[in-house]
């Protein structure tokens, strides 16, 4: 697997990692979620802290639609405070996508509203930047340390 197949799936790992506990609703899985079946919603993660885990519930019989539950942590001490935070493009329903927040952010909510005529759901993300994170170009590096670092290999570090 080639660094940039690293870089985007870690990517999307990102996107698909962050959120908080908010008022939810509880269904007959026993769980609860951030919205209702067919329903939009409007996830936020507290100050400083960025999506790790997504959980869903899929239902045909409910319009082909899914429950949602987030779940936000918060960002390493070195990277300080969000220095800014803007809601991203529109991923549009009915349409196939993938996301990355621009400007080197981190996913920090989610908003969403549900389409009957398409069976889908449009999204959108809450992006934040933090000024001392590393940007997407130094992954590559940061993660063949940490990797090397939990196995026995003897990796070797030129251009680190």
């Amino acid at each position: 697997m080639n660094s940039a197949h690293v870089l985007q799936a870690l990517r999307l790992l990102m996107v698909f990692s962050t959120v908080s506990a908010q008022q939810g609703y509880m269904y007959d899985t026993g769980e609860e979620w951030v919205n209702t079946w067919r329903q939009g919603f409007n996830f936020q993660c507290p100050h400083g802290e960025v999506l790790v885990a997504i959980k869903s519930y899929f239902s045909e019989k409910e319009g082909s639609d899914r429950l949602w539950n987030f779940e936000c942590q918060r960002t390493p001490y070195g990277w300080g405070e969000p220095s800014e935070c803007w809601w991203d493009d529109i991923n549009r329903a009915g349409m196939e996508w993938s996301s990355v927040c621009t400007n080197n952010g981190l996913v920090a909510g989610i908003q969403s509203q549900y389409f009957e005529a398409v069976l889908d759901r449009e999204w959108q993300f809450y992006c934040c930047r933090y000024a001392r994170k590393c940007p997407y170009s130094c992954w590559d590096r940061q993660w063949k340390y940490i990797l090397c670092r939990m196995t026995d290999f003897d990796c070797q570090f030129e251009n680190f």
